[in-house]
């Protein structure tokens, strides 16, 4: 028997694809739409996924001097808003030492769009971009203050491997930022959402990034998720304590944050 006939089958979209697969095929999702996935952000969700992140962040409270790793980071807007944040603390405290951050991600081509953004410069030798598989994290144990995910947990080929990781990573007293679209509160609302979904986005996909398939993909991985809870006890399951679950537009998207302790 193969490998490919015995590899573990996860779920891409709607599908059944092996582990190894799946790595591939969201590669590929995440190339096409780089250059417009800053855009199609926007457009998805009205402005407002940027609330979602900037209330995320503050629940991350980053302080001076700190050490954050942002995985499956793209274009690094989560790591450029820890810095500011940071600064800022340090600022009404007085303390001068510089928060640093790395943008984690497995796509070059995300990796490529991030760099190539202006307000980079304000960062330089603070920000810092490696191309690496979330699962398996070129970091020694204990390196990282907070380890933040945006949008993108949902895309592993197996997330509670990559949870272990996090928490291997992040030092005694860390914290975990998980922000991923999720199951709505209301049954109500979320047959409208799925209307939406099913619907607009991939129209939008086809319109403004010239790909369907890959919003039809994104759309359907959403499906695939967790909800809140389940989601939760993963996280505790791999060594998280504290988890709590903010949701975010009732329930459009959820942020789970945890300490390591």
């Amino acid at each position: 028997m193969s490998d490919a006939e015995t590899e573990r089958k996860v779920s891409f979209g709607f599908e059944e694809v092996t582990e190894s697969e799946k790595v591939a095929r969201v590669k590929g999702v995440f190339r096409s739409v780089a250059s417009r996935y800053d855009l199609m952000n926007d457009l998805m969700s009205a402005g407002v996924h940027r609330l979602w992140k900037h209330d995320a962040m503050n629940k991350v409270n980053p302080q001076p001097g700190e050490r954050h790793l942002d995985v499956a980071g793209g274009t690094g807007e989560l790591a450029r808003a820890f810095l500011e944040l940071a600064d800022k603390a340090g600022k009404r405290r007085g303390i001068d030492a510089k928060a640093t951050a790395i943008v984690c991600d497995i796509n070059d081509a995300m990796l490529e769009a991030g760099k190539a953004r202006a307000d980079n410069a304000k960062w330089d030798g603070r920000l810092d971009w490696v191309c690496a598989d979330g699962q398996n994290l070129p970091y020694p144990d204990r390196s990282f203050d907070a380890v933040t995910v945006s949008f993108g947990i949902r895309n592993f080929a197996d997330r509670i491997a990559g949870l272990k990781e996090f928490r291997r990573v992040l030092k005694p007293g860390g914290r975990l930022g998980v922000l991923e679209f999720s199951h709505m509160t209301a049954p109500a609302l979320q047959a409208a959402y799925d209307t939406y979904s099913y619907n607009v986005i991939p129209r939008l996909g086809s319109l403004v990034a010239g790909d369907r398939e890959s919003y039809q993909y994104l759309v359907e991985s959403i499906r695939q998720f967790p909800d809140q809870e389940t989601f939760r006890t993963e996280m505790e399951n791999a060594g998280f304590s504290r988890v709590s679950v903010t949701n975010f537009s009732g329930g459009i998207a959820a942020l789970h944050f945890g300490w390591a302790v």
